[in-house]
């Protein structure tokens, strides 16, 4: 098992006040990040499990899913959903993000 699996259920779980806040004010929005944050989870863990071609996909998918979902907090940032989001919780996002990209690029 991957070691940044279990670091993103850790930020996908604090990811839920945000999520709860940006539902408050737009529902889609938060919907939309709880498919991308889970989309992250799955893809990962599928990718974990898959050879080849099919590996680097699923996790290329994920890292697409980890960006989307950071930009929804930015967007419920600009949108004044969000009046600020934790700076470690974002700093573990991007470094998702970077070991992602280092996982596709294998």
């Amino acid at each position: 098992m991957l070691r940044i699996y279990e670091v993103i259920l850790e930020v996908i779980g604090e990811l839920r006040p945000v999520m709860g806040q940006i539902e408050r004010c737009d529902a889609d929005l938060a919907r939309q990040m709880r498919r991308a944050a889970s989309s992250v989870a799955l893809n990962t863990a599928e990718g974990m499990c898959s050879q080849g071609r099919i590996r680097g996909a699923r996790y290329h998918t994920a890292m697409g899913s980890m960006r989307e979902t950071l930009a929804c907090i930015e967007v419920g940032l600009a949108l004044g959903y969000l009046a600020e989001v934790d700076a470690s919780l974002v700093d573990r996002i991007r470094k998702i993000i970077g070991t992602l990209v280092r996982l596709v690029g294998k």
